[in-house]
């Protein structure tokens, strides 16, 4: 009997040790919980602003998609805290369009964010903002706590009376230095920054668009997303570039001129409204519009921006486009071509003019031209098309006074200049004609020598480049004579000038070193008549009362006279920035 005891007390003492070691086990798995609460990262939407969460410093979850244009971000690096928190994330790196967690800090506000395009995001630019932030991966730092529930701006002060609202818009509040517009102002002003446009590209774009019957449907929408994605790009406003769209197809009709939309937000939606017309894909007669309609004072063409029109062309024209082009290009806008599915082999039988790119862009040497193997690779050309465009350096096309005359040189060669000072009035020419940019679409220079009598040495399109012309001008032999200047300048009216393009400027820049056997008067009155800005240019016995009458008004900036022939080089820069002077002062339409 004592023996069954004894067992029993034993057993009863071994269940009273596993007792107290399983519960001593129980409160040290409490502690660790107690101890270590697990953290868990708040979750906002795409669209959520930093400005919105008042939180200095703060770890979020974004979710998939923040990508979309439509959640405007600013600034690049450091962000405008009206930027959507997630659309930064992505545009900075951090994230790519699948989500995931980042680490926001608050920063100073900056006087002006730069916008750029990174990681399938175009950021905007903004000249200034009271509240910036920036982005890190979501990882969290020792030593630092981070909330698990946001605090939004639009929450009450825990200060605040019960029923009343806190006054957020009193200087110092969350809200004003967030950036947000105060109550008051709100009638007057947009919530939503507007930008004045990027100021480094400054240019005034038209796209045409093919809305043939063959692009169908669904590439036409891709084509409007391509619009779309560009007006995002180019930070569209007043003071940067603006943007027009005119639609082809048999006939082209403009969709909205330059100073319709004057931002990008409503651009994009007006891109989104256009219908596709049908028809034919009739590129040529789209240029020759563009350039008689679409580039003028009435629909927004400020003058002193680069002209630039981007041709989107699905396959192939239907008709011909060189002539259309020459005269675009003569008229100064800057052609780009996008050709997307082009000919393959087999299908350049039904090509109305070969290698119709190359002869309608500005420059052959493959910064104006794209070709994109087929529609869904479109939007890899955003990036490349905006980078040129903006790029006012290389818009060769555009019109200034160095490219866009008819220059004819009319040389006195009459027996008292001599042949030593003939060849020094020769270098003169040389040196006043190598300032310009010569070719067939830009300035042309011709030359006629007189003295009695009147010979053309070369007309406008003889020689299309610089130094064809200066080897011309080289090869020009000493005639002797007597000097009949007011047949000589008849002469050039009736030999170089009759055959000027319309749209070049006509300069006549005659060299004479004596007083006229005939009269000067009448056939100077015609030149000036017909729109012939003439410079006289007297040596040594040249009278200077017949300086100012060839000269066109004011005689001032039109007439020079030097007293040696050795010193003509010396009033090369003068003309040179008479003759630039003069063009930028005069209204273009």
């Amino acid at each position: 009997m004592g023996i069954v005891v004894l067992t029993m007390k034993a057993s009863v003492i071994e269940m009273f040790l596993v007792l107290l070691v399983t519960g001593i086990q129980s409160n040290k798995e409490m502690t660790k919980k107690i101890k270590r609460p697990k953290f868990t990262v708040p979750q906002i939407n795409c669209d959520v602003k930093a400005g919105k969460i008042m939180n200095p410093e703060f770890l979020v979850k974004c979710p998939a998609g923040c990508q979309d244009p439509r959640y405007h971000v600013y600034g690049t690096d450091v962000y405008a805290s009206y930027s959507s928190v997630c659309g930064a994330a992505v545009h900075s790196g951090v994230l790519d369009n699948s989500g995931g967690k980042i680490l926001v800090r608050k920063v100073a506000g900056q006087s002006g964010y730069h916008g750029s395009y990174s990681n399938g995001v175009w950021s905007l630019s903004l000249p200034r903002w009271r509240e910036s932030f920036v982005v890190s991966e979501g990882k969290p730092q020792k030593g630092v706590t981070y909330p698990s529930a946001l605090t939004y701006s639009s929450s009450k002060s825990p200060a605040a009376k019960a029923g009343e609202e806190p006054d957020l818009w009193k200087p110092g509040s969350v809200l004003l230095d967030a950036g947000f517009v105060p109550k008051e102002e709100l009638s007057t002003q947009s919530l939503e920054p507007v930008s004045q446009g990027d100021p480094s590209c400054k240019v005034d774009l038209s796209f045409l668009i093919d809305g043939s019957s063959s692009i169908g449907k669904r590439r036409f929408r891709i084509q409007k997303q391509f619009l779309a994605d560009v007006a995002q790009a180019l930070d569209i406003g007043p003071a940067g570039p603006l943007m027009g769209v005119v639609q082809y197809g048999d006939n082209p009709a403009t969709q909205f001129n330059l100073k319709t939309h004057m931002n990008s937000r409503d651009l994009k939606t007006a891109i989104e409204k256009i219908t596709q017309r049908g028809g034919l894909s009739n590129v040529g007669r789209a240029i020759s519009f563009v350039t008689k309609n679409f580039f003028s004072k009435s629909n927004g063409n400020r003058g002193g921006a680069p002209n630039v029109a981007v041709v989107m062309v699905d396959g192939w024209p239907t008709d011909k486009v060189e002539e259309a082009s020459r005269l675009a290009r003569e008229s100064g806008i800057n052609i780009f071509f996008i050709t997307i599915e082009g000919a393959v082999e087999n299908e350049k039988q039904y090509v109305l003019e070969p290698n119709f790119a190359n002869k309608a862009v500005c420059r052959t040497n493959g910064f104006y031209s794209l070709n994109v193997q087929n529609w869904y690779g479109l939007h890899k050309s955003v990036q490349p098309l905006v980078k040129r465009v903006c790029d006012t350096d290389r818009l060769a096309c555009s019109k200034t006074c160095l490219n866009s005359a008819d220059i004819g040189f009319v040389i006195d060669g009459s027996s008292s200049v001599g042949t030593g000072n003939f060849r020094t009035v020769l270098q003169f020419v040389a040196n006043l004609s190598k300032e310009f940019e010569i070719s067939d679409t830009d300035t042309r220079v011709g030359a006629v020598q007189y003295t009695y009598e009147q010979r053309l040495e070369f007309g406008f399109d003889q020689y299309t480049t610089k130094p064809d012309v200066l080897n011309a001008i080289k090869r020009v032999g000493y005639w002797s004579g007597g000097t009949s200047t007011g047949a000589a300048i008849n002469y050039a009216l009736e030999q170089l000038f009759k055959k000027s393009k319309p749209n070049k400027r006509k300069l006549m820049i005659l060299i004479t070193d004596g007083r006229s056997y005939d009269d000067v008067r009448i056939p100077a009155m015609v030149a000036h008549h017909k729109g012939v800005i003439t410079y006289a240019i007297g040596v040594a016995w040249a009278a200077q009362e017949e300086l100012e009458i060839i000269a066109t008004h004011p005689a001032r900036d039109h007439a020079f006279f030097v007293d040696e022939f050795d010193n003509l080089y010396k009033s090369v820069p003068k003309i040179i920035q008479n003759i630039c002077t003069e063009f930028n002062s005069q209204p273009r339409n």
